[in-house]
């Protein structure tokens, strides 16, 4: 019948919508624990290839700061 289309589509939406909103909570918690953390910061940054000295990364985290994760 015709649920055995809808609700596949409909989960997969829920799923789908859920997931990125789990997605952007997760990123944010994880900003903001990069601001305290000067460690998780630097690690970061290795990761994407830059190696950060005490300066830059300094200034990173007042960047960092600066910037509003929660609306």
């Amino acid at each position: 019948m015709w649920w055995n289309y809808a609700i596949p589509i409909v989960t997969l939406l829920v799923g789908a919508v859920g997931g990125f909103f789990a997605g952007v909570y997760y990123l944010r918690r994880q900003l903001e624990r990069m601001q305290s953390d000067p460690a998780m910061l630097q690690e970061m940054a290795k990761k994407m290839g830059y190696n950060m000295n005490k300066q830059q990364l300094n200034k990173a985290q007042q960047m960092m700061k600066k910037q509003k994760f929660r609306p």
